[in-house]
């Protein structure tokens, strides 16, 4: 089938479309209301010292969720649109170049303080708990509407 023979099929529910376009960035601010809930865990279990490296551990993977969704949808435009201004070489450094950062930001915690690297080992959970979220609420919403 040619380019021009193609016809865009409509969606079958777009409330339902809208509401799972929007999932990304209600992970985002869940990551964002888990971070400001669970730094008072951390500050019980390991002081200070630990809470900030929580707040160090969620900061990195929020930015590094962000870059994510960037990177995948730069690539998804990079094999779907063949005039794509994305570079495929750009997308691939970014994703190395991101991983970098963490390992480097991990690694000056772990030098600095056991507690604090725990602390930002507990951060880079957020993410986690954020999809655990998104997951149990998509579920819901899912068996409300049956």
């Amino acid at each position: 089938m040619s380019e021009s023979e193609k016809v865009p099929v409509p969606f079958e529910n777009p409330p339902e479309e809208a509401f799972y376009s929007r999932a990304v960035p209600r992970v985002l601010r869940i990551m964002l209301c888990a971070s400001v809930v669970f730094v008072l865990p951390a500050y019980w279990f390991y002081g200070w010292v630990g809470a900030i490296g929580f707040a160090a551990g969620s900061a990195v993977s929020y930015v590094n969720f962000r870059a994510l969704t960037r990177g995948v949808e730069g690539l998804t435009d990079r094999i779907v649109n063949r005039n794509s201004q994305e570079k495929g070489e750009r997308v691939v450094f970014r994703f190395m170049v991101r991983y970098g950062l963490v390992g480097l930001a991990a690694y000056a915690i772990f030098n600095s303080s056991a507690l604090a690297f725990r602390g930002f080992l507990w951060g880079l959970c957020v993410p986690v708990a954020a999809m655990m979220v998104e997951a149990g609420w998509e579920g819901y919403r899912a068996f409300r509407r049956q």
